[in-house]
């Protein structure tokens, strides 16, 4: 397999492939913040949120649902700025992860990475950040 990419380009690639990982781990797992509500411990992130309230209409109060999952509908997350730090940040995971498999393509297909298009996607790369 011939690649076109330099030594540092290869680093490049693997470190590229590393924080996309990192980045979209991160945008999954519920763990942003952490604390306490009805002496549970709770925590969310922008799309994923463990041990949350619900109002139980049969009991008329409030219990606490203690599992992991995603948001029931994108206007359950509970603010509008919530709401754009979500896409932002899945918008900002999808571009990093696009460059850093495109890089790690460039690793083993020759010719598939320019000079143009390396400065190109460290531009992605860079919107993506």
């Amino acid at each position: 397999m011939a690649s076109s990419l330099t030594c540092a380009g290869i680093v490049w690639a693997f470190l590229s492939f590393l924080c996309a990982a990192a980045s979209c781990v991160g945008f999954f797992m519920p763990y942003w913040l952490l604390g306490s509500q009805l002496e549970k411990p709770v925590s969310f992130g922008t799309f994923r949120r463990c041990s949350y309230p619900v109002r139980d209409e049969s009991r008329q109060m409030t219990v606490m649902v203690e599992q992991c999952g995603r948001y029931a509908s994108f206007q359950a997350i509970p603010s509008a700025e919530w709401r754009i730090c979500t896409v932002v940040t899945g918008l900002g995971c999808g571009l990093l992860l696009l460059v850093a498999l495109t890089a790690l393509m460039g690793c083993c297909v020759s010719e598939l990475i320019s000079r143009t298009v390396g400065r190109v996607a460290g531009g992605i790369q860079f919107l993506g950040g």
